[in-house]
């Protein structure tokens, strides 16, 4: 597999796919709205308008999708909300529409899900792939998601689907949004798990799962140790060099400034990665230490 397309491609997570393939000598092109903003190949599509460049799938020998409005940009409006979810389903439910016409189909497609599929707060419980759905808006948001991405395996397409945690990066996500304040602090009790991954870890998994032909269905990628929500980022703190007090921001004055999206954060997930370690692939950066150590030297 030499020409791959990735949907959500400018984003934090696809730029660092991007650069793992061009380094393994592949070759990457986006989906984009707006194609010529990029120096990166890219082809046009609109998924709110249900148009895309049929040769980008007839280039394509496998798809990484990974479109999606950002679920922690903005407040949880009713409206937001419908952008969080339709952006899910028109960009997978178009996808799988040029795909069924298509008569020069992708070998494989790695699909973007999230842990919150389990809930916002699953406690103390370890979690594995074939555990219910929580009963709240994102993990309804996920299920919708991934039934809509499932469809690909109607067209005998090999289809992989990752649950992704709290992505750790230098360049961006959840640390940079932690360690904004001017001290750091745990949110709410901060006894909350966090199951984290390093982007690097994260990237070189799905390089991993369009080699890899035994791999299909859904997967979590997390990192092997979870950890609460104080430990992250009272080692992130001292990483960066950032005084850190030990008294929780307290959860009504989150809930108070993010209404509902407060959830996520004051919630948590400690999932396993028993399923994906078990394929045989191996985390460079599963230890939190090393991590940090890569994201702040």
């Amino acid at each position: 597999m030499q020409n791959i397309l990735i949907t959500g491609g400018s984003g934090l997570v696809g730029t660092s796919i991007t650069k793992t393939l061009e380094a393994e000598g592949k070759k990457v092109a986006w989906l984009s709205r707006s194609p010529k903003k990029y120096a990166q190949k890219a082809f046009y599509w609109n998924p709110k308008k249900g148009e895309l460049d049929e040769k980008a799938i007839d280039w394509a020998d496998a798809i990484i999708h990974l479109a999606g409005a950002g679920v922690a940009e903005k407040k949880w409006t009713d409206q937001r909300k419908k952008v969080i979810l339709n952006s899910r389903l028109e960009s997978s439910n178009l996808l799988y529409e040029a795909l069924k016409k298509s008569q020069n189909k992708p070998k494989a497609m790695v699909c973007s899900s999230a842990v919150g599929f389990y809930g916002f707060d699953t406690g103390e419980k370890l979690v594995f792939e074939g555990d219910p759905a929580g009963n709240d808006f994102l993990a309804d948001v996920v299920k919708e998601w991934e039934h809509a991405t499932e469809k690909f395996q109607d067209l005998e397409i090999r289809t992989v689907i990752f649950r992704i945690g709290i992505v750790l990066a230098k360049e961006g996500g959840a640390l940079k949004e932690m360690l904004k304040p001017p001290v750091a602090a745990p949110l709410g009790s901060g006894q909350q798990y966090l199951s984290w991954i390093f982007i690097e870890d994260l990237s070189a998994m799905f390089a991993f799962a369009l080699e890899n032909h035994g791999l299909s269905g859904i997967y979590n990628a997390v990192g092997p140790v979870p950890v609460t929500n104080k430990i992250l980022t009272k080692r992130a703190a001292e990483y960066k060099g950032k005084p850190f007090i030990n008294i929780g921001v307290p959860s009504f004055a989150l809930k108070l400034g993010l209404g509902e999206m407060a959830n996520m954060i004051l919630g948590g997930n400690r999932v396993s990665n028993e399923k994906i370690e078990g394929t045989g692939f191996k985390f460079q950066y599963g230890d939190l230490n090393l991590a940090l150590k890569k994201i702040f030297s």
